[in-house]
Order: structure tokens, then C-alpha cells, then sequence
């Protein structure tokens, strides 16, 4: 990996600058300025495709995103140039808010369709949601959360940049803490993200995890690396 690279070392330092900032002034709450929400919810802001993945949701979050962008994306970097890079994780961030608000609009839809179906009316259902109050009707807690929940994080990026490292580096090989056997990114990246794939159809995963936003980001960042590889640009410097 070696030396940081300029665009990464100044992408984490803005991301740490937000992430620090509203504990430093306890008036400032960027989480509702800045963080994605579903469309047609009053927070929503169409900047928020491009903000919300400049901030996040605890240390945690923050540590594991930077470190796998200071990890996978200073060798694409270096590969790429500064400009290029800059251009695909902020298309990877932006792609994949997309396709997580699209998969949202779907749900979105379908959950009012079924109560619509049960005799409900759509003023009634939308006057129902609020984020104080936790439904027993699976659905519209479903609809509830779906409305009320910002997504948060360069989650979708840094799975953009985790693709194009292993199109760039397939046979490099990585681990996870939890499973500490190194395994080729070839083989490695795609099981992470049909692991994502599977807890986001299904009703197994851990905690509020943005999944198809980390495939959205996935799917963009191979686009983008694809085709470059095929056409070979140049650096953009």
C-alpha cells in the first residue's frame, strides 16, 4: 500500500472534520442536513446523494470505512491518478445512494400497495408513520423505518474502490478480522458481496446495515472499472 495518497489522505480528513465536528459544538447537527433520506420525506435534499456519504454513524463505522479506503483505494490511485480516482469513488457514493433509494421506492411502494389491498387509505397509512413509535404490523414498520431512516457513510464508495482493487489485484490476498485466513480478492470480494445481497432479500441481518446501497456502490464501481480496463484511459492529472 505504502505511502497515503492526496486524494485519500484529504477524503478521510474531510470525513473525520464532519464526523467530529457536531461533538465539538453541540448545536451542529449535520445528520439532518446532510445525511440521505427517502425522497419524500421533508428532510430530503438532492445533495444528500453526494453528502451522505461524508458522514457517519460512530467510530466504528468511520474506522472500518477509512481504513478500507486508505487500504484499497491508495494502490487504484496510484494506478489511476488523483483526478480519476476522485471522479470514480464519488460516482461509486452517488451510484450507490441511487440504487439504495430506488430499492427503497420499491419497498417503499409495494408495503403501501399491500396495506392499500387490507382496506387502509394512503393518507391514513402516511399520517401513521413517526419515528417515536415502533409498529407491530411487520409492514408498516417496515414502511416506517424505510421513511424515517437517513443512510449514512462512504460505505457504497469504499465498496466501489473494494471491486476495482480486486479487477486491478485478484490474486492479492485479505482476510477478515473475524475470519483471519487470507483468501484471493478474486474470490474474496464476491463472496462479501452476494453476503450483502443475501441479508438484504432476506430478514437475517445484523443491525440498521445499508446493504443495497454497499451494492449499489459494488455494481458501479465495476462498470466504471470495466470499462476503463477495456478502453485504458489515460491518467486524468
Amino acid at each position: 500500500m505504502g505511502r497515503m495518497t492526496e486524494a485519500v489522505k484529504h477524503i478521510i480528513i474531510l470525513n473525520i472534520i464532519l464526523f467530529i465536528a457536531p461533538q465539538l459544538m453541540l448545536n451542529l447537527n449535520l445528520q439532518n442536513l446532510f445525511a440521505l433520506y427517502f425522497p419524500e420525506n421533508e428532510k430530503f435534499g438532492f445533495w444528500q446523494f453526494l453528502t451522505h456519504m461524508f458522514m457517519h454513524g460512530g467510530f466504528s463505522h468511520i474506522l472500518f470505512n477509512m481504513y478500507g479506503l486508505w487500504a484499497f483505494g491508495t494502490p487504484l490511485e496510484q494506478m489511476w491518478g488523483r483526478n480519476k480516482f476522485i471522479f470514480f469513488y464519488l460516482s461509486a457514493g452517488l451510484g450507490a445512494g441511487a440504487i439504495y433509494t430506488l430499492v427503497n421506492y420499491y419497498q417503499f411502494n409495494s408495503g403501501i400497495q399491500e396495506l392499500i389491498s387490507n382496506g387502509a387509505t394512503l393518507p391514513e397509512i402516511m399520517s401513521l408513520l413517526d419515528p417515536t413509535v415502533r409498529y407491530g404490523n411487520e409492514t408498516l414498520q417496515k414502511l416506517n423505518e424505510i421513511y424515517w431512516s437517513p443512510a449514512v457513510g462512504a460505505s457504497g464508495a469504499v465498496y466501489g474502490i473494494l471491486v476495482a482493487f480486486g479487477m486491478a489485484f485478484p490474486n492479492a490476498k485479505l482476510a477478515l478480522i473475524f475470519f483471519p485466513v487470507p483468501i484471493a480478492a478474486k474470490y474474496f470480494i464476491p463472496v462479501i458481496i452476494l453476503g450483502d445481497l443475501f441479508f438484504g432479500i432476506t430478514k437475517y441481518s445484523v443491525g440498521n446495515v445499508a446493504h443495497f446501497a454497499h451494492i449499489g456502490g459494488a455494481l458501479i464501481g465495476f462498470i466504471i472499472a470495466w470499462y476503463w480496463k477495456q478502453n485504458q484511459f489515460k491518467q486524468w492529472n
